[in-house]
This record gives C-alpha cells, sequence and structure tokens, in this order.
C-alpha cells in the first residue's frame, strides 16, 4: 500500500468526514472525548484554523484517510501542541505514526517551533502512573513510568524522542492522570545555560 500526506484541505468534506470518524474509531470508549461523530467533527474543523497544522496520510489507491495529526501553537508560536494523532486500526505498525510525527516536526520547525509536546491521558489503567497517589513522589513517577497493560503510546513517543516532563494527577477523575511528554524540534536540541 503506498500512502502520501498533505494538508488536511478546507474544502473537502469527504476527506473532513473521514478523518472525523477515524477520530471517533480510535477513542471511542478509551477516553471521554470524541464519543460521537459531531464532537469529533467540531475537533477536526478546529484543526483547520490558519494559526493550526493539521495532516492526513491518505491512502493512494483508494483516496481514504488513515491517519491524521495536527499541531496547535502556543507561547507565540515557540511551543507546540501535538493535538491529536490517530491511525486507523487497520494500518498502525506500518510507520504512519512516525511519518506524521516528523511531518508535524518539519511544519512546525518551519514556523518557528521550539518546542513539541502532547498530553497522553491515561484514563484505562494502562501504566504504572494509574491509580496511584501521585502526589507522594511525581519525580519517581515519572522516572519509573511503564505500560502494564493495553495498547497506552507512551512507549511510542519514547521511541520518538519525546520525554516525560510532567504528570496531572488526576486530571481524568481520580487516579487517571494525565501524562506530558516534549522534545525539541528545528536544532532547539542544544544545551541552554
Amino acid at each position: 500500500m503506498s500512502w502520501h500526506i498533505g494538508d488536511l484541505p478546507h474544502d473537502a468534506p469527504n476527506l473532513i468526514d473521514q478523518t472525523a470518524a477515524l477520530l471517533h474509531d480510535a477513542f471511542r470508549g478509551r477516553t471521554e472525548d470524541w464519543q460521537d461523530l459531531p464532537s469529533a467533527r467540531e475537533e477536526v474543523m478546529a484543526s483547520l484554523a490558519s494559526d493550526r497544522v493539521s495532516r492526513v496520510a491518505i491512502n493512494d489507491d483508494a483516496g481514504v484517510v488513515i491517519g491524521w495529526i495536527g499541531g496547535i501553537p502556543t507561547y507565540s508560536g515557540r511551543v507546540w501542541e501535538l493535538h491529536p494523532l490517530v491511525v486507523g486500526r487497520p494500518h498502525r505498525r506500518r510507520g504512519i505514526g512516525r511519518a506524521l510525527v516528523n511531518d508535524l516536526e518539519r511544519k512546525i520547525a518551519a514556523r518557528g517551533g521550539l518546542t513539541l509536546w502532547l498530553g497522553s491521558d491515561d484514563e484505562n489503567d494502562e501504566t504504572t502512573v494509574s491509580g496511584v497517589n501521585l502526589y507522594e513522589n511525581v519525580h519517581g513517577a515519572i522516572r519509573d513510568l511503564a505500560v502494564v497493560r493495553g495498547e497506552h503510546p507512551c512507549e511510542f513517543y519514547r521511541r520518538l524522542g519525546f520525554r516525560v516532563v510532567g504528570l496531572m494527577p488526576d486530571a481524568n477523575g481520580p487516579g487517571k492522570p494525565d501524562i506530558f511528554f516534549a522534545k525539541a524540534v528545528g536544532g532547539s536540541d542544544r544545551q541552554h545555560g
């Protein structure tokens, strides 16, 4: 299967609907967000704002969306949030997610971005930071973070060079944290001092 990455066009309702369906399918039952198609479509439409980046991976043979990534500028464009990233279930573990992240990094570096960050919730007890009192030892919890079951993407992000930079305890309810990852982009991996 061949595929390519490009901007999600504002004037392509079919691709927008496919992207919303992809988002809804990937997160249905895993998180509180995007549990219906209207909320997923609303997220996709928000990604088309002129200051944001919205990129899709499209299957060249079928012309369908198989992956999507978005970027939101913060801190005057020096820091960008990766939000969201999704690859269709049949297309996972084929390098599409990695390619989408690498593409987003290039796009934001070209816009002057220095840091890319993301939050990855653990609402389903998939990591060692779920179901525990993180206030007792935040640094140790970050250091020892591991996936214990399920499909939590923390190892995927680590393989791409992201580092855990923080935790938000109880972000999604008692014992259900948000895990913050970040990495330098655009040549910003130099030492600061």
